[in-house]
């Protein structure tokens, strides 16, 4: 077969999503971080009363009614705000504007490896940096690196932990190129990093509806930024890249906050109950501020755990490599689909639940 791609596509691997089970399946699906609530009753009632008009003609280029709706609901200027065809577009967006070949792109491991992929797919030079031992900063290391990019998760996937905001704000005072902090999973935390972007020029704080808003089908994110930082991101983004349906429906999450926040709530609970569930069968377990818990199995055999239990329709994620592969990440779900794992859990490890 020919090989019709750029060599540094030939040679990437491509990236791995969680698995997804074909719909209608019972299977409970603990493996990709969504929420496990439906979406704000709000959001139903858009999508009942849509109107068809909108989807004949080309969407706002911005997302004007979402950007307004964040606005308010984040307190921050409208034109300090970008949307994406999720927050995964947006990252794609900031590679496409500010690295090139011979551009450095670096960030501390494990951690979302996506950010891997799309230095890859720019040819640019990757520098991954390993976090301590107890997931502790290589800021010295970062800065050193001197990149056109720094990916920051925080929480970081798949640990959970949080970088303080003093880390960050060093970090950032110490770059020339753009310091991208990722809150993917920020409305399960205790912190986040948005004042640093009014103090900060090269900074950019990125979001997505898909865990706190239950909306991850929807692909809807987005960024705030100085407008002097957007302005080079809108010339790489496509032009129509949220559809009308999605501007509509996150405008009506995002202002419902109440309902939101009630849904993390619950969703927080079940995570401390669960973390005391699973060092009851012996596991250890990283403190977490996303909706997942890293635990580590007591005899280690973590792969194998996560066959069996995919044989129980239980999904969880399993990634083989290194610092992970003795390790699995399980989303938090309803109380009783945590119920059915740790069962499931305790007659495989042979401990009973106490």
């Amino acid at each position: 077969m020919a090989d019709y791609f750029r060599e540094n596509v030939t040679g990437m691997a491509a990236y791995i999503p969680g698995e997804q089970p074909k719909p209608g399946s019972q299977i409970i699906k603990l493996n990709s971080n969504e929420n496990p609530y439906p979406p704000s009753p709000a959001v139903l009632e858009v999508l009942r009363n849509f109107n068809s008009e909108s989807l004949r003609r080309y969407p706002n280029a911005y997302g004007e009614d979402f950007r307004q709706a964040a606005s308010e609901a984040l307190n921050v200027p409208s034109d300090w705000i970008i949307v994406g065809n999720g927050s995964d577009e947006l990252l794609s967006v900031v590679m496409r504007a500010c690295t090139e070949p011979g551009r450095k792109v670096a960030y501390p491991i494990p951690t979302y490896v996506l950010y891997q992929t799309l230095t890859q797919v720019q040819s640019a030079e990757l520098v991954e940096i390993p976090y301590g031992e107890n997931y502790e900063l290589p800021i010295a290391q970062l800065i050193a690196t001197n990149p056109a990019i720094a990916f920051i998760a925080t929480p970081n996937s798949p640990s959970g932990h949080v970088v303080p905001i003093n880390e960050l704000r060093k970090l950032a005072s110490n770059l020339s190129g753009v310091l991208v902090i990722d809150e993917a999973y920020v409305d399960f935390a205790q912190e986040n990093a948005l004042e640093l972007v009014k103090e900060f020029e090269n900074v950019i704080v990125i979001r997505t509806l898909s865990k706190g808003y239950s909306l991850a089908g929807l692909r809807l994110g987005f960024a705030i930024a100085n407008p002097k930082l957007l302005s080079g991101l809108y010339k790489v983004k496509d032009s129509y890249n949220i559809d009308a349906i999605a501007i509509a429906v996150g405008a009506a999450a995002i202002r419902d906050q109440t309902y939101k926040n009630a849904c993390v709530a619950k969703i927080k609970a079940s995570r401390v109950q669960t973390a005391i569930a699973f060092k009851q069968l012996g596991f250890r377990v990283w403190d977490s501020q996303a909706n997942f818990l890293l635990v580590q199995p007591p005899k280690a055999n973590a792969e194998y755990l996560y066959q069996k239990l995919k044989e129980q329709e239980i999904l969880v994620r399993y990634f083989q490599q290194a610092r992970l592969d003795d390790k699995l990440r399980i989303t938090i779900g309803t109380n009783e689909e945590n119920e059915i794992l740790i069962n499931a859990l305790a007659n495989l490890v042979k401990v009973s639940v106490r």
